[in-house]
């Protein structure tokens, strides 16, 4: 199953797609298309038909005591309304730290600050995807005994 991963941000939002097995996540692209349901859903429509898409993984900000507070009530009635324009699953996935990991690897790998900023919520998206199909398959690379 194809699943695409979403990371909602304010200005941009992040997405990432699984391979057709569903096993592994990559980050695909960033569109200009924020924190806006209405907005979010017609953006991604071509997306979804183009990369064959068939369920939805968003990101669900959640604080770092575990519990939810405005972001994640947004965040959990974008996926409602993106369930309902695009008649996919949707599954919300925990990303607490996602963003805050995505650029300590993007620093690591030696992005500038400025590639960092078009790019981030991309990889972010595929942190959270990979979470998700981490948790419903286990890592693909079993550790070595």
């Amino acid at each position: 199953m194809r699943y695409l991963g979403v990371d909602i941000g304010r200005k941009r939002t992040g997405l990432a797609i699984s391979d057709a097995t569903g096993l592994i996540a990559r980050p695909l692209e960033v569109v200009a298309a924020g924190a806006d349901a209405a907005a979010l859903g017609r953006a991604l429509r071509p997306i979804v038909e183009r990369e064959q898409v068939e369920g939805l993984v968003v990101g669900l900000p959640r604080r770092m005591g575990g519990e939810e507070g405005p972001e994640a009530v947004h965040a959990r009635a974008v996926g409602v309304h993106l369930h309902r324009a695009l008649g996919l699953p949707v599954e919300m996935w925990d990303e607490r730290l996602s963003t805050v990991e995505a650029t300590d690897r993007l620093i690591e790998a030696g992005v500038s600050r400025r590639e960092r900023k078009g790019v981030v919520d991309k990889v972010a998206a595929a942190l959270i995807l990979q979470g998700f199909l981490d948790a419903r398959h286990g890592p693909v690379l079993e550790p070595a005994q």
